[in-house]
């Protein structure tokens, strides 16, 4: 029984780091090479996740109902081109030499936010790049960062995607299921939060507020974890540009939180909605945004 299951796991596991090795070696490549790349695999996934495209279509539809049928379509192909572009570039995001990574990667706006050591909170939506912002707060700031993530299935994919968040030194990540206890004591000790509470999950938890005015199920811990770690509230929106990713830091937030997590919550997507508005193929539409939903409503999926 044990040599059957080496022999069974085996073959799995090189097929795990046949892509992953394939990324280290699009560290090397012009940016535009890799990201040409990005448009063939983001085609390809466009045409073969059948299951997937109709996610995408399902939320664009949802969430921009003025759109065409002709432009849905455009923007849901962009979808996967966005997402393929930025699978591929965690290759040099996280191999390339580290000049190349501070050459591609700009910081703007408020980054002055991020001085000294306040209890900040960054609310990083789900931004295909969002990987390039990391990247730039770990290598660019001089302070530590926090996040919390989600732990792959796939043990030899999940050390990957640890190593390469670390890869500046500067980076704590801690598993979702581990409790917060860790991450608060942090928060209000100076490190800052990277915290990405915009998808459907944990729905025991979640709190029904609109998004694009559809209901959506939202984790209420931006308002909560602010609160609690006395902190104030920035936005970290990663944008996939032509040089490589713009990263845009907002200014703090003067009137959040308040004592009605609901209504921050709900806040909280609404001021979402104008930071996708700007570049809407970029967001991580790919996601069942909308599966959860309130009592007698059929999910859209």
């Amino acid at each position: 029984m044990h040599g059957i299951e080496v022999q069974t796991k085996q073959p799995t596991t090189m097929l795990a780091r046949i892509p992953l090795l394939l990324t280290q070696w699009l560290a090397v490549l012009p940016l535009a090479w890799v990201r040409a790349l990005g448009w063939v695999l983001g085609a390809l996934l466009y045409v073969t996740v059948a299951s997937r495209r109709r996610v995408v279509a399902t939320n664009l539809k949802l969430c921009f109902p003025a759109w065409s049928l002709a432009q849905r379509r455009a923007q849901t192909f962009m979808c996967f081109v966005y997402f393929a572009q930025a699978w591929l570039d965690r290759g040099w995001l996280w191999y390339a030499a580290p000049e190349v990574t501070r050459k591609r990667v700009e910081l703007v706006g408020a980054v002055h936010e991020l001085d000294g050591h306040a209890p900040t909170l960054i609310f990083t939506p789900h931004f295909v790049g969002m990987d390039a912002g990391w990247v730039a707060l770990t290598q660019q700031l001089p302070r530590q960062f926090m996040t919390v993530y989600a732990r792959q299935t796939n043990a030899l994919v999940d050390d990957w995607i640890r190593k390469g968040r670390q890869r500046f030194g500067s980076g704590r990540l801690f598993d979702r299921k581990a409790g917060f206890k860790p991450v608060l004591a942090g928060l209000r000790a100076g490190e800052p939060l990277c915290l990405l509470p915009d998808m459907n999950y944990e729905p025991k938890e979640s709190v029904f507020v609109p998004f694009y005015g559809v209901l959506a199920a939202t984790v209420p811990s931006l308002s909560r974890v602010a609160r609690l770690g006395r902190a104030k509230v920035i936005v970290m929106v990663a944008r996939i540009t032509p040089r490589g990713y713009e990263i845009e830091i907002s200014p703090a937030w003067s009137d959040f939180p308040t004592d009605d997590l609901v209504a921050d919550t709900a806040l909280m997507n609404l001021r979402l909605q104008t930071y996708i508005d700007r570049s809407p193929a970029q967001y991580y539409w790919v996601h069942k945004r909308f599966k959860d939903r309130p009592q007698g409503e059929v999910p859209p999926y």
